[in-house]
């Protein structure tokens, strides 16, 4: 499964010049916690080609950091039911949002934000969404998550670099 991601990344970022890689989620809410685990762990490791944002639960909180770097792509990372089996991962368009079944825990919808960047910068924009396991109150991921955020940090690396 992971190929497959990486591969559908790698079209995805074919004519990247400036990425944005936002982490959303809540700290305190295991694994809602993956996307800034995934980007915390991946500071000062990748080219200053790519902004890094723990954006946490308040995205748009970011916009005016986003619209500064004019990124060519935007690339939110969160946790999201999905229907899945617990660490799987989708890369979601993010004009498809819409149409996606995936339930999300935060306050402004991300179709919403996604239309903000879209307007302000013209970037492509996709979610890289990961299945939780469980979005209790408590610090750590999970063991399934916590694999498919090793293997996407693996992933991104490679491919930002």
């Amino acid at each position: 499964m992971i190929y497959s991601i990486e591969k559908e990344i790698k079209t995805w970022l074919l004519d990247s010049e400036k990425v944005v890689v936002a982490g959303i989620g809540n700290p305190i809410r295991t694994d809602d916690n993956v996307g800034l685990e995934i980007v915390e762990n991946l500071k000062d490791r990748l080219p200053p080609r790519v902004l890094l944002l723990e954006a946490e639960t308040v995205p748009e909180s970011y916009l005016s950091d986003i619209e500064d770097f004019q990124p060519s792509h935007v690339l939110l990372i969160d946790a999201a039911f999905l229907g899945l089996k617990p660490g799987a991962t989708c890369l979601v368009d993010a004009e498809k949002i819409a149409d996606s079944s995936a339930v999300t825990t935060h306050l402004l919808p991300l179709r919403v934000f996604c239309e903000f960047i879209k307007q302000a910068t013209g970037a492509k924009i996709a979610l890289l969404l990961i299945e939780p396991k469980s979005m209790e109150f408590g610090e750590g991921l999970t063991v399934p998550v916590q694999a498919a955020a090793n293997r996407l940090m693996k992933v991104l690396l490679k491919l930002l670099c």
